[in-house]
């Protein structure tokens, strides 16, 4: 779009608009410790002529996203820890076979095919841990994610019974 035509001729899709917004309100406040009131946001929207049931419900919306990309980091965080327990327990085992390799014949021989064999599955391992895209990637999250509501379900039907039992 050129600079000198007429600001009735200027139209922009729904999206253009969330782009030029977004890059307007981090212009305005280049400071990421600045923060936006609810009021604030209010009045945003009513400049916009965005309803206040509209504003609502995408909070509603973003709140969800958020809690969303939480559990994902959650997962995330839970597979690395998960990968760099297994990789420690291939370590110490490996380990263990060449020092008896290396008391016992002076050397490493026999030591280095237990170290190969086993180093394959820690090499998938490490593909399956970071691989962060994909369908496998999505069924262990739900998966994952399942056994942790699950969890938190039974944690606070006990907690509610052991709060009855207690009154």
């Amino acid at each position: 779009m050129t600079t000198f035509e007429p600001k009735s001729l200027r139209f922009y899709s729904q999206d253009d608009v969330q782009q030029i917004l977004q890059l307007a309100i981090a212009r305005q406040a280049d400071d990421k410790d600045t923060e936006f009131s609810y009021e604030q946001i209010l009045e945003i929207a009513a400049e916009l002529e965005i309803s206040p049931e509209s504003l609502k419900l995408a909070e509603r919306d973003w709140v969800i996203q958020q809690g969303q990309v939480q559990r994902r980091k959650a997962f995330d965080a839970y597979r690395i820890r998960m990968f760099q327990k297994r990789l420690g327990n291939y370590a110490i085992f490996n380990g263990f076979f060449i020092l008896l390799n290396l008391i016992t014949g002076g050397g490493i021989s026999w030591s280095l095919y237990i170290l190969l064999f086993c180093g394959l599955p820690v090499g998938l391992d490490v593909w399956n841990t970071f691989q962060m895209k994909g369908e496998e990637y999505e069924m262990a999250f739900q998966k994952w994610n399942r056994k942790h509501e699950i969890k938190k379900t039974i944690s606070t039907v006990l907690n509610k019974w052991f709060k009855a039992l207690q009154a």
